[in-house]
């Protein structure tokens, strides 16, 4: 029977990196990831995020919920309707969104993420 996964304190980042260049639209923001948990499938995962200051399109082809923990971010969606996020913010990206993702101060965020497999 499985138990239950306690979610550690954040420690060393999973992993860091910069976006790809077409994806970029402002700045050359550095993102840290902290994996706490995945299902072992790839299809589900949770964590944290963090970005400095900038801006790059968003395709999402998966479903995401996001808590923000600190900083202000602006998302718009390809219609240009903008939603300004900050600390407490707690919100789903849908699979399918497309846009842009505006960290307008360092962001640290709480994500649970479901990407389905073949769909």
């Amino acid at each position: 029977m499985p138990s239950l996964t306690l979610l550690a304190d954040r420690g060393q980042p999973t992993d860091q990196y910069r976006l790809p260049a077409e994806k970029r639209l402002e700045g050359d923001p550095l993102q840290s990831l902290w994996l706490d948990y995945e299902d072992g499938s790839g299809v589900f995962a949770v964590g944290h995020w963090h970005s400095e200051v900038g801006k790059w399109r968003v395709n999402y082809t998966e479903e995401e919920y996001c808590q923000i923990l600190e900083g202000v971010n602006l998302v718009t969606d390809d219609q240009g309707h903008a939603t300004r996020l900050g600390p407490g913010s707690s919100f789903v990206v849908p699979r399918g969104f497309q846009g842009t993702w505006e960290v307008l101060e360092p962001t640290l965020k709480r994500f649970v993420v479901y990407e389905a497999k073949g769909g």
